[in-house]
């Protein structure tokens, strides 16, 4: 694409859509117009976005009989799958945010640093991972490469951010003495950790637990990966933090896999325990790479690891990543 693109960004107010527009400011990326876009009971709110105010449109079905090239959507799996196929009908790249399309076989799942060649067989739509599989899948994805992975086990400790503004206000009333004011979650979150995120499914695993585990599979395109998963929210504002216990086909050197992730991309290694440094979630919070410490072996299996990894689940967890996926596809559109 030579001349700039025409970019829409629905959910626009909010906490997504409201990272979508500063990453694109920070990230300076080209754009000839730019659209917000959001239900009927935020149109006509006023957007500030590179010094310019913008109107807030409301989203509907003739919102993309403009010109529009890429369509950043963060306005929930309903709205995504109502709006999603009217604006790929139309010409309009969708990066979407919410669960919707994750799994349809037709849309390719992707996180740039581990399959941005999935991002050229789009049919209108690509799928943005959910926010703890894609810092996952950055610390797994040159382990894959370099020994192969037999199994993983998934331990997550996920921001209230996660839930939007609920579990933040529920967070924030907590921290204030107002448990009974609870919005987003069936116990208080304040002090406490809640081993449930989303709803249970039949077979005893949350649908957060089943995200991890079905879309690790579609993203490292190997269904033969065994791997449980437990998902907690805790009282952390920003940032989700993972334990990820790794079972590798091959023997490795301890040495070879802290240089391997010093040379991988997206990664930086924060791992000197003799100084008490390993990644925090305070730390992770408004930046975009995923870290990586505690890197350790698992003696209690052959060719076992162990790692802690921390990302900021709003933007590399969220709209950091669709941006990366807009970028990766106006390069191949020159290309």
């Amino acid at each position: 694409m030579k001349r700039k693109p025409n970019i829409a960004v629905v959910g626009a107010t909010g906490v997504v859509g409201s990272t979508f527009l500063k990453v694109l400011e920070e990230r300076d990326f080209p754009f000839e117009n730019i659209y917000m876009m959001a239900s009927a009971k935020s149109a006509g709110k006023k957007l500030t976005f590179k010094g310019k105010e913008y109107t807030v449109e409301e989203l509907t079905e003739h919102s993309f009989d403009k010109p529009i090239d890429i369509a950043l959507f963060s306005a929930g799996g309903s709205t995504s799958e109502k709006f999603a196929p009217i604006a790929a009908a139309k010409g309009v790249t969708v990066v979407d945010n919410s669960s919707q399309w994750r799994m349809d076989k037709e849309v390719p799942l992707v996180v740039p640093e581990v399959n941005p060649e999935d991002i050229k067989w789009n049919k209108g739509i690509i799928a943005n991972p959910n926010c703890s599989t894609i810092q996952a899948m950055v610390a797994l994805k040159p382990l894959q490469d370099k020994y192969g992975i037999k199994r993983v086990v998934y331990s997550t400790y996920q921001a209230v951010s996660g839930s939007g503004v609920k579990g933040i206000n529920d967070l924030k009333n907590g921290l204030a003495g107002k448990e009974d004011e609870l919005q987003a979650y069936a116990h208080p979150i304040a002090g406490n950790c809640l081993p449930h995120i989303d709803v249970f499914t039949d077979n005893g695993y949350t649908k957060e637990e089943m995200k991890m585990i079905n879309e690790t599979h579609k993203i490292l395109g190997d269904d033969n990966i065994k791997e449980p998963a437990t998902t907690v929210r805790v009282p952390v504002f920003d940032s989700h933090s993972e334990s990820i216990n790794i079972e590798l086909e091959k023997p490795f050197e301890l040495e070879d896999i802290f240089e391997l992730f010093r040379n991988s991309p997206g990664i930086v290694v924060q791992d000197d325990i003799e100084h008490d440094v390993y990644p925090l979630a305070r730390d992770a919070a408004g930046t975009d790479e995923v870290y990586i410490g505690r890197i350790r072996r698992d003696f209690s299996v052959d060719n076992g690891l162990n790692i802690w990894v921390v990302a900021d689940n709003i933007r590399k967890g969220a709209a950091t990543n669709a941006i990366q996926i807009a970028e990766q596809l106006i390069k191949d559109m020159d290309d």
